[in-house]
C-alpha cells in the first residue's frame, strides 16, 4: 500500500488512518512528499512508529509506550515521545494547524508563542502556570513585570485547547500545547523541527513573585548566567536560547538604556553601532514606549543565525543581547562567533537546548492535572 502526499493537509487527513494501519501491522509506504512541513510531520510519524515497533515481540504483540526517565545534560525528566499517538493521534496536527493560521495572519505570533513557552518554563518548570488568570487564591503570572502588556498568544492557545477538548477530552495538557506550539513556531519561521517530549501536567497555581525574577532586558552576563544556572541550564544554553530573539519585536521601553548609550550593564560603548542606536533613537523619539522595533533587523521573521551576526556588529537591540558579544565575558563571545561562522551549529544547538529547557520539572511534590480550560484550574 502506498500513499502519495503533496502537502501537509493530506498528511493531517491520512494520519489517523496510518495509525490504524500500524496498529494492525499493515505494511505501507509513504512514497513522496513535496511540502517541507509535510516532510516534517512524516518524519514525526516515522520516529514514533520506530519507537512503537522497537518494542514489538516475536509474538506480534505491541507494547505501548511507557513514560521513562531520560537524562539530558544532567536534567532528569519523566516525559516521552509520541505520548498521544494512540490517545489523541490528531493532537500535533490540530496544534500545528492553529499555529500556522495564527502566524500567517501575524508573523510576530511565532515569536510570541515561543516566548510563552520560555516564560512558562522559567517559573517553577514547564507547567502552563503562565496561562492561569488571577483568582481569589493567587495572583497569576500575566501581571508580573516581565509579562504585563508583553506576553501574547493566549487566544491562540485557547483555540487549540478547545479543539483538542472536542477531539480527545482531558488528554493533552496545556503545558504540552505550549511546548509543541513553540516548536511549530520555530519550524514555520524557517528553523529546525524536533520531536517534542510530552507528558507534562498543568499546575494548580501560579507564582507572580517567581515570574518577576525572569531575567530582564537590561541584565548583564553574570545575572543571565546565574538565572539560567539556577534552573539547571548552562552558559551555553543561555547563549543558545537567547537566539530565540532572531524573531519577534520589543517595545522602546525595554531598550531605553540602549538609547541613552549608558554602560550600566557592561556593554562597551566603543563597540556599539552608533548608526544603529541613532535609528532606534529616531524610532522612539515620540516618547511612546509602546513603539516596536525588530529584535533582528536583518531577517526579523526568519529563524536563523543573523541575531548573532547583529551582535558582532553592535546591533543587539536589548542590553541583555548585546552583552553576549561586547560584554566582559569572553566565553559568551566565543559562542556567538561560533554561531556566526556555522549557522547549522546554532540551529542544532537550539533544538537541543529547547529539549533541555522543555524538560524543566515543577518543584518536587507538586501535584498537577490536565486542565479543560488553560486559564483556570479544573
Amino acid at each position: 500500500m502506498c500513499f502519495v502526499l503533496e502537502n501537509v493537509e493530506q498528511f493531517l487527513y491520512l494520519r489517523p488512518q496510518l495509525s490504524v494501519l500500524t496498529s494492525k501491522n499493515t505494511t505501507f509506504s509513504l512514497c513522496y512528499c513535496r511540502n517541507l512541513m509535510a516532510s516534517f510531520y512524516l518524519a514525526s510519524l516515522c520516529i514514533m512508529l520506530l519507537i512503537k515497533f522497537s518494542v514489538t515481540f516475536a509474538s506480534g504483540n505491541v507494547v505501548s509506550n511507557k513514560l521513562e526517565k531520560t537524562c539530558i545534560d544532567g536534567v532528569t525528566i519523566a516525559l516521552s515521545f509520541g505520548l498521544y499517538l494512540n490517545s489523541c493521534p490528531e493532537a500535533e496536527a490540530i496544534i500545528f494547524s492553529w499555529v500556522e493560521s495564527a502566524v500567517s495572519q501575524d508573523p510576530r505570533m511565532a515569536a510570541s508563542l515561543l516566548r510563552l513557552h520560555f516564560h512558562d518554563c522559567f517559573v517553577n518548570g514547564c507547567d502552563a502556570s503562565v496561562l492561569l488568570d488571577d483568582t481569589s487564591n493567587f495572583s497569576g503570572e500575566k501581571t508580573a513585570g516581565p509579562n504585563l502588556n508583553s506576553l501574547r498568544g493566549f487566544e491562540v492557545i485557547d483555540n487549540i485547547k478547545a479543539d483538542l477538548e472536542y477531539a480527545c477530552p482531558q488528554t493533552v495538557s496545556c503545558a504540552d500545547i505550549l511546548a509543541i506550539a513553540a516548536r511549530d513556531s520555530v519550524v514555520l519561521s524557517g528553523g529546525l523541527g524536533w520531536q517534542v517530549q510530552m507528558g507534562r501536567k498543568d499546575s494548580l497555581t501560579a507564582s507572580k513573585t517567581a515570574a518577576n525574577n525572569i531575567p530582564g532586558p537590561n541584565s548583564n552576563v553574570a545575572t543571565l548566567v546565574t538565572n539560567f544556572q539556577n534552573l539547571g541550564l548552562s552558559l551555553q544554553d543561555m547563549v543558545t536560547l537567547s537566539g530565540a530573539h532572531t524573531i519577534g519585536k520589543a517595545r522602546c521601553a525595554t531598550f531605553s538604556s540602549r538609547l541613552n548609550n549608558n554602560n550600566n550593564a557592561g556593554v562597551r560603548n566603543s563597540e556599539m553601532n552608533l548608526d544603529f542606536l541613532q535609528s532606534l533613537q529616531q524610532l522612539c523619539s515620540a516618547n511612546n514606549n509602546t513603539t516596536l522595533a525588530n529584535l533582528d533587523d536583518m531577517t526579523p521573521s526568519t529563524f536563523d543565525n543573523h541575531y548573532y551576526v547583529n551582535l558582532l556588529s553592535g546591533k543587539g537591540l536589548l542590553v541583555s543581547d548585546q552583552v553576549l558579544a561586547t560584554g566582559d565575558d569572553d566565553n559568551t563571545r566565543e559562542i556567538v562567533q561560533n554561531y556566526v561562522d556555522d549557522p547549522s551549529l546554532f540551529l542544532e544547538d537550539f533544538k537541543n537546548s529547547m529539549l533541555k529547557m522543555g524538560s524543566l520539572p515543577p518543584p518536587t511534590g507538586t501535584n498537577g492535572e490536565i486542565r479543560v480550560n488553560c486559564r483556570v484550574i479544573n
